[in-house]
C-alpha cells in the first residue's frame, strides 16, 4: 500500500527531520535501499495470511484421522467425507470439509522441540531457537526475525505504509515469546500491531491513535520544532536506541494519515451478514468465568479471521494472526481432549477458516493470497489418563489453501498411528522456504545480523509439489 501524493509531502518532510537527513542524504540512503533489494522474480502471490494455532491442535483429531488404529488412538471423533472424493476430516469441521477442493494438507510436518516457546520460534521463524529446547520465563531478546519482518526488510525499498501486521495480540504464555518481530534486523521491522478487544469485538492499533484536539497542523508545528533542535545538535553522538525510536516515531508519523488502513480496522464497516457468516455467538448475559472467556474466544476466533482478509485489501501484504494465547482458551489440550475441541476450539475455527478461504475465493483474491494454517506442533498419538493428548512434535499436520497451491491434495502422509512421517517428511524451514519462494524471494537470499553475518532468509527447500 503505497502512500498516497498528498502524503508524500508531509512524509519527505517528516524523514527529513526526523532522521536528521538532507536530500542528498535521503537520496543516498534511498539508492542503498533498492541496492540492498533482492534481485526480481516472478512473485506468485501478493499477500499471505498466516494463521498459527498457539498451542498445538491435534492432527488426530482434524485433518489426519486414523479410524482403523486403537481406540486409545484414533479417539471419539469420526471422520466425515468432503468436496474432495477419498479425503475425510474430522466430523466437527462441516464447513471445512465443503472446501477441501480449495485446500492442500501437509501430514509429514516435523521438528525436534517438544516445548511450547521454543517450538513457536522454529515454526515463526524457520529456525531453531538459538536458546535450545526450552520454555521462556524471562524476557530475551529475539534473533531471527519472524517472516513479516523479513518481508519488511526486504520490502524497504517499496515505501509500503505496512507490510507486516499482527493481531489479535502479542502472544505468549509467560511473557512475549520472542518469535514475533524484527528481531537481528531490529525493532523497525516489529509487525503493525494489532489488539483485540474481546467484549466489544473491535479492533485497535496504537500507531494510528491521534487525539481528537491534535490537527496535523500541531504535528507539524511541533516537527518544525524538532528539525530545529536537530539542526543544533550532534546527531553522530545519537545512540542507537535514540535513533531506533526516531525511526519507529517517523513510522507513526506516517501512519496516522493512513485512512485506508484505519477504515480496515473498523470492522463495524464489514456487512453484517459477512461478520456472521465468519461466526457471531451470543455472550452469556450473566456470569463470567471460562464460560464467558469461551464464548468471546470463539467470536474472537472468526472475526480475527474477517480482519485479516479486510488488511490484505487494504494492501497489507503480510498477516499474522494468533490463535489463541490463553491457557483454557488455546489448543494446548492436555485434559479433556475431546470436550475442549468439540466445544470451543473446532466449531469457531471451522466456521471462520471456511469463510475466510471461501471470501477470498469470491473476491478474487484466493489466487493471490496464501494462508497457511498451523500449531506449534501436534499432539501425542497415546490418548493419557487425563483424557487428554500431550505436544507431539514427530509430526503433524498443516493446511495451506490458496496462493496457487493445487485444491484436494495431500502432501506426505504418517505412519498407521500418526505417530512418524512415513513419505516425504518435511521442516518449519521448508515452509518457511515455500512461503518466501511464492513471494518470489530466492530462500538463499541474504539478511545480515547485527555483526553483519549473513543468514538465508530460509534453510529449506519449497515444498513445490504443493503447487500446480
Amino acid at each position: 500500500m503505497a502512500p498516497s501524493t498528498s502524503r508524500r509531502a508531509f512524509l519527505s518532510s517528516a524523514s527529513t527531520t526526523l532522521m536528521g537527513l538532507s536530500w542528498g542524504g535521503l537520496l543516498r540512503a534511498q539508492a542503498h535501499a533498492e541496492k540492498q533489494a533482492p534481485a526480481p522474480h516472478r512473485a506468485r502471490i501478493n499477500a499471505c495470511i498466516f494463521i498459527f494455532q498457539y498451542g498445538g491442535p491435534s492432527h488426530l483429531d482434524t485433518f489426519d484421522m486414523k479410524p482403523d488404529a486403537p481406540i486409545t488412538v484414533r479417539g471419539e471423533f469420526k471422520p466425515i467425507g468432503t468436496s474432495v472424493p477419498g479425503l475425510a476430516v474430522c466430523e466437527h469441521l462441516p464447513h471445512l470439509s465443503q472446501v477441501m477442493h480449495k485446500v492442500s494438507l501437509i501430514r509429514s510436518m516435523h521438528h525436534q522441540n517438544r516445548l511450547h516457546d521454543s517450538a513457536s520460534i522454529e515454526v515463526l521463524t524457520g529456525y531453531p531457537s538459538p536458546l535450545g529446547d526450552r520454555e521462556i520465563f524471562s524476557p530475551v531478546s529475539q534473533f531471527y526475525p519472524s517472516f513479516g519482518g523479513t518481508l519488511s526488510h526486504l520490502w524497504e525499498h517499496k515505501q509500503l505504509d505496512v507490510a507486516h501486521a499482527a493481531l489479535p495480540w502479542v502472544f505468549h504464555n509467560v511473557i512475549d515469546v520472542p518469535c514475533q518481530g524484527g528481531g537481528f534486523l531490529g525493532r523497525k521491522f516489529d509487525p503493525f500491531q494489532v489488539i483485540a478487544d474481546p467484549a466489544s469485538i473491535s479492533y485497535r492499533a496504537k500507531m494510528l491513535e491521534r487525539p481528537d484536539d491534535l490537527p496535523f497542523s500541531r504535528i507539524e508545528e511541533r516537527l518544525e520544532l524538532l528539525r530545529d533542535f536537530e539542526t543544533k545538535f550532534d546527531l553522530a553522538r545519537i545512540s542507537d536506541q535514540a535513533k531506533q525510536w526516531e525511526q519507529l516515531h517517523q513510522r507513526a508519523v506516517g501512519l496516522l494519515s493512513a485512512r485506508k488502513l484505519r477504515d480496515a480496522l473498523d470492522i463495524e464497516r464489514e456487512n453484517q451478514r459477512t461478520r456472521e457468516r465468519y461466526g457471531l455467538y451470543d455472550l452469556p448475559t450473566t456470569g463470567g468465568g471460562v464460560g464467558a472467556a469461551n464464548a468471546a474466544g470463539q467470536n474472537m476466533r472468526g472475526q480475527n479471521l474477517l480482519l485479516a482478509r479486510r488488511l490484505v485489501e487494504a494492501g497489507v501484504p503480510f498477516v499474522n494472526v494468533y490463535d489463541y494465547k490463553q491457557q483454557g482458551q488455546n489448543w494446548d489440550a492436555h485434559a479433556d481432549n475431546f470436550g475442549q475441541h468439540k466445544k470451543f476450539l473446532l466449531p469457531a475455527a471451522d466456521r471462520g477458516l471456511a469463510a475466510l478461504i471461501q471470501d477470498l475465493d469470491e473476491r478474487g483474491l484466493l489466487d493471490t493470497t496464501l494462508v497457511v494454517v498451523t500449531g506449534e506442533f501436534g499432539r501425542t498419538p497415546q490418548i493419557n489418563p487425563n483424557g487428554g493428548r500431550d505436544h507431539w512434535p514427530d509430526c503433524y499436520s498443516v493446511l495451506l489453501a490458496g496462493g496457487g497451491c493445487q485444491g484436494g491434495f495431500v502432501h506426505g502422509s504418517s505412519d498407521r498411528i500418526g505417530a512418524y512421517p512415513a513419505e516425504s517428511p518435511v521442516t518449519p524451514a521448508d515452509l518457511a522456504a515455500t512461503i518466501f519462494w511464492r513471494f518470489g524471494i530466492p530462500p538463499e537470499t541474504e539478511i545480515h545480523d547485527t555483526l553483519d553475518r549473513p543468514h538465508r532468509v530460509a534453510s529449506g527447500q519449497p515444498i513445490r509439489e504443493v503447487f500446480a
